[in-house]
């Protein structure tokens, strides 16, 4: 039952706070506001969802140095989110074509922390987390990889493709950041450092969800296995290379530190509450 009260306590954070955020559609002050709210009613929430229900301190969430973990994970996330754009744009497929918006670069700021901390709480916080305490690792990390990229198939631009490839760069990475890190600060860090910098930073669409107006005008052509085509920069096959990159670093770190958890290995905590802390 804590999987359930866990993922329904989180889940409907997510929802008032996205209905929130289409209620003042256009109105960038209030959604920058809603979204910072429902980022931080989202830690509270899970925090005491985990409390009430495993009655231990949520250590994976703890306070102790939150701040350089979520720091240490935006650049990550930026500059990996970067790194792709510069090759896309080496090849012509990205454009600068002068300077965006800055206040719609707010608004974008609080949606993407609200997607961030609500997503990676939802699925790596309960999903991978308690599936791998009964199935190990590596089976966790497969079956929450592939639920992240299939719930991107509902975005309005979304292709068989564009899904499979954010199961690759984003669900199968996320959760070996987790896995390395034994936090969740980071891997919300990472989360919102890419989604930032893609739509607040290079004006690009993330993940199917149409465009972004952010601090640059931009514009992208080319091949789909360039600029990923209608998806956006996340469908290119720059942004799967970079992910399966920081995925293999991230998962030879867990092992390194002793944080796999073998197959049907099964404890009342997972090693995530017990370890913790990079």
């Amino acid at each position: 039952m804590r999987f359930v009260k866990q993922l329904l306590a989180v889940a409907a954070v997510a929802l008032v706070g996205g209905q929130g955020v289409a209620a003042v559609e256009g109105n960038l002050l209030l959604t920058l506001v809603i979204g910072a709210v429902t980022a931080v009613l989202g830690v509270v929430v899970y925090r005491w969802v985990v409390r009430r229900t495993e009655r231990r301190e949520p250590t994976e969430l703890g306070q102790d140095g939150w701040g350089g973990k979520l720091g240490r994970g935006t650049l990550i996330g930026f500059a990996m989110f970067a790194a792709v754009i510069a090759n896309i744009a080496f090849l012509g497929g990205y454009h600068v074509e002068g300077w965006g918006s800055p206040t719609r670069a707010l608004g974008l700021l609080g949606l993407m922390a609200a997607v961030a901390v609500t997503e990676e709480l939802l699925f790596r916080g309960v999903l991978f987390r308690i599936i791998e305490e009964r199935t190990g690792t590596w089976i966790a990390l497969a079956l929450t990889g592939v639920m992240f990229g299939a719930i991107h198939l509902v975005n309005p631009d979304a292709t068989l493709w564009g899904a499979t490839a954010i199961a690759i760069e984003a669900g199968f990475m996320l959760a070996a950041c987790y896995a390395a890190t034994r936090n969740l600060w980071v891997p919300i860090g990472l989360h919102f450092g890419w989604n930032f910098a893609a739509g607040g930073i290079f004006s690009v669409v993330v993940s199917g969800n149409g465009e972004s107006k952010g601090l640059l005008e931009a514009s992208t052509s080319g091949p789909v296995a360039l600029s990923g085509g209608a998806f956006g920069p996340e469908g290119s096959l720059y942004a799967v290379l970079a992910g399966v990159v920081l995925t293999v670093v991230f998962l030879w770190l867990a092992k390194r530190c002793g944080h796999i958890v073998p197959r049907r290995h099964r404890t009342a905590q997972a090693p995530a509450t017990a370890t913790v802390t990079q």
